[in-house]
């Protein structure tokens, strides 16, 4: 893996491009999120074919591919933002340059299936990026979060994430981590999340709580589980099983994760919510299992 480079921050009135790399984006939402950030006071671009619908996907393959390197290539894109999550990364990242994407050096922002994305940038190019807030939300989206990400591109330390600590005591590492669906998907890819000393953030939604034990197993018997710093848990409060009421998907990841012997916290504000706090994929933060916290130690970007 490269030497981990962050992107640069962006400055007042910078220009925001548009990318749908998984599933079709619905018009209205897009509409509210684009006036969203141009409230903000940012220029915000995007192909006119941003739309487009292949089945459940944003286009074919090869509009979703030419819309990345577009942006990337695009030197007055400051930033990269995604439309959405939901299906269709996996199929194109091993035609993207990490080369380009390095060179480029801009934040690029999501979750969710774009957590592969962001797995992808910093295994293959070696690039810091951000999980959080997309522009699906539209005006629904917590206004606190939207500021607390315009705050982390432009430079600013992320605030602690506070939540409830379950195990364990303090340790330092990098964060990394997202969708448990992609980082289970990731193994055995060249963009196979790396674990060895971070801080695991782990979340997801609509899968039932058997489905999540399945992917920790997965990931465990991977070794991804071994050699961690701690793990912080987000959103999961949309997997349930009406069908198998228990264990519920709380006892399934303390089951799992408590045996590690490392700091864990629970209910952390990020994920599939609309106050999905946003975090710098890659940064170095610290974990207290006591206090219930993940602080973040540096800024996601470099200003200059």
């Amino acid at each position: 893996m490269p030497r981990l480079l962050k992107p640069r921050a962006l400055r007042p009135g910078a220009t925001i491009g548009i990318a749908a790399p998984g599933f079709a984006v619905d018009p209205e939402s897009l509409a509210e999120g684009l006036a969203l950030w141009r409230e903000a006071g940012f220029e915000v671009v995007h192909r006119d074919d941003l739309c487009a619908r292949d089945g459940y996907l944003a286009g074919d393959d090869a509009r979703r591919l030419r819309e990345l390197n577009e942006l990337v290539a695009n030197r007055r894109v400051d930033a990269i933002l995604c439309a959405r999550g939901g299906y269709g990364c996996d199929r194109i990242l091993d035609r993207l340059d990490p080369a380009r994407f390095r060179a480029a050096r801009k934040p690029f922002i999501g979750y969710s299936d774009i957590t592969a994305l962001l797995l992808w940038q910093q295994r293959r190019a070696g690039l810091a990026g951000f999980h959080g807030p997309m522009l699906d939300k539209g005006s629904k989206l917590d206004r606190a979060a939207f500021a607390e990400l315009l705050a982390q591109l432009s430079g600013a330390t992320a605030e602690p994430l506070q939540g409830r600590g379950v195990a364990g005591g303090r340790a330092e590492g990098r964060l990394v981590g997202g969708s448990l669906t992609m980082l289970a998907a990731s193994v055995g890819t060249h963009w196979e999340i790396d674990t060895r000393g971070a801080i695991l953030m782990l979340e997801d939604v609509g899968e039932r709580p058997y489905r999540i034990d399945r992917m920790l197993q997965q990931l465990r018997g991977a070794g991804k589980l071994s050699n961690l710093a701690g793990v912080g848990v987000g959103d999961f409060s949309s997997c349930t099983d009406a069908k198998y009421p228990t264990p519920d998907v709380e006892q399934v990841l303390q089951d799992v994760l408590r045996p590690l012997r490392v700091p864990l916290v629970l209910g952390l504000p990020f994920g599939h919510v609309l106050a999905n706090r946003a975090w710098p994929f890659g940064a170095r933060a610290t974990i207290d299992g006591r206090r219930g916290e993940v602080r973040v130690l540096e800024a996601g970007v470099v200003r200059g």
